[in-house]
């Protein structure tokens, strides 16, 4: 253990700039007349529906199509449905339940570029109309199975400088982006214009900029050979505010509809009409997930640190603490008195069940097992990335206010 923590950094138990809020009251309220089993997550949809207003009014021109991955839950779905946003799916059951809570089937863009061929079919058997790719033989499936559909072609970035990256996964070269577009009208479908993602919890607006780039370029070149790609999807990223607060939404519109402009500009191409999807600005910041002390401990009578517990770890709402990627603030009942420095752990009995290897927080020394720890800005990725029935513990359940 000496080794373990001695290469830790020290994080105090940080004070919230959103603990005292309006929604923070709603959701205390909640937690407080109905006191569900833990661990849960309490979802602020008045929240949501704030920042989903404050994105579609910073860029007027662009339609935003909710990332169901973030948080699936119906009473958000329902919501954002109310509002007139659309939805991004990944799955046929996410198709299915964003038609449940009210979403129309042309609402829906399936942007997953890596679906089987009956996944297809189904999309297009229940009204889905606009599709991702990235490949030759996922077109050629979109082709034979729904035909007449609206094609985006994913072009690949790199090292986009987000917290979370996806690498190389996901999309292609420039040339093939072309290859691909060009090929999609001649298979009997739409081309409907180049996507592309910079990475989940971006916190640099400038980042949307070369994805804009290759995309006139790429739009210029399918002009000259009379191919017009009428939209643009430049996907996701925009952040929640954890420990570190992000930049407004106004100045991410800025940013982004100054690159559209010049590039596009420069290309001699119209504008666009521009798709988005935003995932954890709406839902992060609306979110409280409360968990519960199961023990506190030390390893040795010499442990200048204790490991607290919690009912929540890695398996059950908080797998975006893994490789140390996001800090959450937190806060507990215990306050005004002495603390110290603690490891976090969830309840597995998976060894890799502790939330931060690199970090330690400083929590009330009077922090005792039955005591809420509670998580802020937890809205997003942690009940959809909970796994079911891992060592018996189940997926963390969402309430909605």
């Amino acid at each position: 253990m000496g080794d373990m923590t001695a290469r830790r950094e020290l994080t105090t138990y940080p004070p919230s700039n959103t603990e005292d809020s309006e929604a923070m009251a709603r959701i205390r309220e909640f937690l407080d007349r109905v006191a569900p089993p833990t661990p849960c997550l309490v979802i602020d949809l008045q929240t949501v529906r704030d920042r989903y207003l404050e994105l579609t009014e910073a860029l007027p021109g662009a339609r935003a199509f909710y990332a169901v991955k973030a948080n699936p839950a119906p009473g958000v779905l329902r919501l954002l449905a109310t509002l007139g946003a659309g939805f991004d799916v990944a799955s046929i059951p996410e198709i299915e339940l964003c038609l449940a809570e009210g979403a129309r089937p042309e609402d829906i863009s399936y942007g997953n570029t890596i679906k089987k061929r009956a996944d297809v079919a189904k999309a297009f058997a229940l009204g889905v109309r606009k599709f991702t790719t990235d490949s030759m033989a996922d077109l050629e499936n979109l082709a034979e199975c729904a035909p007449g559909s609206s094609v985006f072609c994913r072009v690949a970035l790199n090292d986009t400088g987000a917290v979370f990256e996806f690498g190389s996964k996901f999309g292609c070269a420039s040339d093939m982006v072309v290859s691909l577009l060009a090929r999609t009208g001649e298979l009997g479908l739409h081309p409907a214009g180049v996507s592309f993602h910079v990475g989940s919890q971006q916190l640099d607006p400038a980042a949307w900029d070369a994805g804009i780039a290759e995309a006139a370029e790429i739009a210029a070149k399918l002009a000259s050979d009379g191919i017009q790609l009428p939209l643009l999807n430049i996907g996701g990223g925009f952040p929640g505010n954890y420990t570190v607060v992000s930049p407004p939404t106004t100045h991410y519109a800025t940013v982004i509809s100054d690159s559209l402009a010049r590039h596009f500009g420069a290309a001699g191409l119209p504008l666009p009409e521009v798709m988005l999807e935003p995932g954890r600005l709406l839902v992060a910041d609306a979110g409280l997930l409360r968990t519960e002390v199961v023990l506190v401990s030390r390893k040795s009578t010499a442990d200048d640190h204790r490991w607290v517990y919690l009912d929540s770890g890695r398996y059950n709402g908080m797998a975006d603490t893994e490789n140390d990627w996001i800090y959450f603030q937190l806060t507990t009942p215990r306050r005004g008195g002495e603390t110290g420095p603690v490891i976090l752990a969830g309840p597995t009995c998976d060894g890799t069940d502790v939330w931060y290897h690199n970090r330690m927080y400083e929590l009330p020394l009077e922090l005792r097992a039955g005591d809420h720890v509670d998580v802020l800005s937890a809205g997003a990725y942690s009940t959809s990335t909970s796994c079911a029935d891992f060592n018996g513990f189940a997926p963390t359940t969402t309430h909605c206010v």
